[in-house]
């Protein structure tokens, strides 16, 4: 077996391994990996734990799961935003969840060198990320959602919008690595980082939320003095000594899930002593089978919701391997840019900000 992902006295090999296989326990004979038994899917988090069955080696159960994807992805390049049990319950899509497959592909190729899946899954990314794309906004955000009918969300979310960059990102690596140039898409990126690090104001205004916090770091727009600010400045409204991070800065709530991704946020910018103490924080969530609960209300010692979800466990594997760095796909969210697309309209002819993405972006 492969090494796999461990952090010294905070998760060990085998402990990673038994969360991988309780995300396996929960898979669907279609491949479909739901929150937890009798929960629902949605692509996002689907993919973020058939990103854990690779990174533990579980490779059959992971390919299950990206062919799920390949199976029920509609002729728009969309899916629905929720399913349980193969009936949609929720037919509108999200362009984050949409757009977050390519991550899952590109990763599993870096994990395993499986040219047959690449080829296998291009289609699929190829489409997701055009449909993502059609919802792009002048400004180079991207509205969040269109629904049933056709209409497009009004807004735009900074967190979305960034792990929307990330997707990009790791579907242009995807292209070069399959030969199949995107110039298009190089451009959508430039304006996405564009707007990520210069018009707050193109983006709904969520400040309470952690994930609007790390995420333009973990997305790749703030992986420079600007990301260790931003990181710094709301510590203490969000990071709870001891316990993780509190999904939202006004109630006594910490989620496992939201640490592990501060966890991958603090790796990014070499804060590696912080990120292992946030990985360690959010142990007290782990069951004796390897799964991990979502999160606990602090201030009375009560496990909220009472679920065991296949994402945060997850969560807990893709952050053990960026800090152990045990496979190959554990650089995932350090995957390099682009540079800028030849001969590409700068993006700041209005507003006099950087025009380039060497410029807007560095690590």
């Amino acid at each position: 077996m492969p090494e796999l992902p461990a952090v010294d006295g905070v998760v060990s090999a085998p402990q990673v391994l038994a969360t991988a296989r309780s995300i396996a326990a929960v898979q669907l004979r279609s491949g479909a990996v739901p929150w937890f038994p009798g929960g629902h899917v949605d692509p996002w988090d689907h993919v973020e734990s058939a990103m854990a069955l690779s990174a533990a080696g579980l490779v059959a159960e992971a390919e299950r799961a990206y062919e799920w994807l390949r199976a029920t992805q509609r002729s728009d390049g969309s899916w629905p935003l929720q399913v349980r049990d193969d009936v949609v319950e929720d037919a509108a899509s999200d362009t984050n969840f949409c757009a977050y497959p390519a991550v899952g592909v590109w990763h599993h190729v870096t994990t395993t060198g499986d040219e047959g899946f690449a080829e296998r899954m291009w289609p699929v990314v190829r489409r997701a990320i055009d449909f993502v794309l059609g919802l792009q906004q002048a400004r180079g955000e991207v509205a969040w959602a269109r629904g049933t009918g056709g209409e497009v969300a009004g807004e735009a979310l900074l967190a979305g919008s960034a792990s929307i960059h990330h997707s990009l990102v790791c579907a242009l690596a995807l292209a070069d690595h399959l030969g199949v140039a995107q110039p298009d898409w190089e451009v959508a990126l430039e304006r996405l980082a564009h707007a990520l690090r210069h018009h707050p104001e193109a983006f709904a205004a969520k400040d309470r939320y952690a994930m609007d916090w790390y995420y333009p770091v973990l997305g790749g727009p703030l992986r420079d003095a600007a990301g260790h600010d931003r990181i710094l400045r709301r510590w203490a409204d969000f990071f709870v000594d001891g316990l993780g991070v509190r999904c939202v800065d006004d109630n006594p709530w910490v989620t496992g899930a939201e640490t592990c991704e501060l966890v991958l946020s603090l790796e990014l910018l070499g804060r590696r002593e912080q990120a292992v103490e946030a990985l360690a924080a959010m142990q007290h969530l782990r069951e004796e089978d390897g799964s991990y609960w979502t999160g606990l209300v602090y201030s009375d010692g009560k496990r909220w919701p009472v679920e065991r979800t296949t994402w945060t466990g997850a969560a807990v594997v893709l952050a053990a391997d960026a800090l152990s760095r045990a496979t190959p796909g554990a650089a995932i969210f350090h995957t390099a840019r682009p540079g800028p697309p030849t001969g590409a309209r700068p993006v700041d002819d209005a507003c006099g900000c950087p025009a380039r993405l060497s410029e807007l972006v560095t690590d």
